[in-house]
């Protein structure tokens, strides 16, 4: 774990090793103990494909929608309580 700080302006510097393995675009996500930077991949519909079951590699983009939106509502929820 690397510990970082916040400038004068609430800046936080990302080390360059993570910058190069995750990318450089996060979304800052509040969680009831902190926060949490998630990398935004370039393609998402891609990443999703990716890691995504056998049975969801093939399906529609509205299929992909679907399962994301509930992966997410389940995810939000074991954070959120």
């Amino acid at each position: 774990m690397t510990e970082i700080e916040t400038d004068s302006r609430g800046r936080v510097t990302i080390p360059k090793d993570v910058r190069e393995r995750y990318g450089e675009r996060y979304r800052l996500v509040e969680l009831r103990g902190g926060v949490k930077l998630v990398p935004i991949p370039d393609d998402p519909v891609a990443a999703l494909r990716e890691s995504a079951s056998d049975e969801l590699r093939g399906a529609s983009m509205d299929e992909l929608r679907e399962a994301a939106t509930r992966e997410g509502r389940e995810q939000a929820e074991e954070n959120v309580r």
